[in-house]
């Protein structure tokens, strides 16, 4: 070992030279000792590079999935139309002042009172009022009914007549048809939902003056029967406390008086 403590000898400088290579060696990485940190390093950039690869693809193979999977966004409904509202029935008639309206009824009412069809429609159309009423409460619905006028009465009824309206008397369309023997009226009346038990001012109902106030014939028998048929009252009594019945039997009106006793 006497060489090692001769730096001149020829060991002294290979084991001296041996020593710096390897020192070199180290510090560049070249050496043997870190000859296995490169593989280490790249394997774990490999690894960290597959862990990479395979942490995202399940999440680009899930966007994907989910792309494909997911339907095409909904277009919106195109908004509905509304319904159109109905106009008036009366929308085409013009506006008229209210003297000019009250003059139209008036030749309403009196058009009616003549049975004059044709003028009554064409005032109607023209926006005349079925319901006013003339300085003795009469109508152009009321006046037709009690006077049996069926044409302008059912022009009347298609145009907003009121059937529960009354005149001067406080009685309905239906009380003076009865009385007068308008048989065919009295059915429109009827129909028309005109109240069947309604007493006027006088206290009577429209079977009483159907009795009272004609002649007990075959026109008063047929209105006695229409009105039970419709529901009519024939216990309803009169001022005198008289029924229908009653006042049937009075008057010796025995096809009248057996019609009511035989009402179901």
């Amino acid at each position: 070992m006497a060489w090692l403590m001769d730096p001149g000898s020829r060991q002294s400088r290979t084991v001296v030279m041996t020593a710096v290579a390897v020192a070199v060696a180290a510090l560049t990485g070249c050496g043997p000792a870190s000859s296995g940190t490169p593989a280490s390093d790249g394997a774990s950039s490999d690894s960290a590079s597959s862990d990479s690869v395979a942490s995202d693809s399940p999440a680009t193979a899930g966007a994907g999935s989910a792309s494909a999977a997911s339907p095409q966004a909904a277009k919106p409904d195109p908004p509905k139309e509304q319904p159109s509202m109905p106009k008036p029935a009366d929308s085409s008639r013009p506006v008229l002042s209210p003297e000019a309206q009250a003059e139209l009824d008036q030749k309403l009412i009196r058009a009616a009172k003549a049975n004059d069809v044709d003028q009554v429609r064409e005032l109607i159309r023209a926006g005349g009022n079925v319901n006013a009423k003339d300085a003795i409460q009469d109508s152009a619905f009321l006046y037709a009914g009690a006077e049996g006028f069926n044409e302008v009465l059912r022009l009347t009824l298609a145009n907003g007549a009121d059937v529960k309206s009354t005149n001067r008397f406080g009685g309905t369309a239906l009380i003076p048809a009865s009385e007068h023997g308008h048989v065919e009226t009295v059915r429109i009346l009827i129909a028309a939902g005109v109240p069947v038990n309604h007493v006027n001012n006088l206290g009577w109902t429209a079977m009483q003056e159907a009795i009272l106030l004609n002649n007990g014939g075959p026109r008063q028998q047929e209105v006695v029967r229409l009105l039970l048929a419709a529901g009519a009252d024939p216990d309803i009594r009169d001022p005198q406390g008289r029924t229908a019945l009653a006042n049937a039997e009075r008057l010796g009106f025995a096809e009248i008086a057996r019609l009511i006793r035989g009402r179901s």
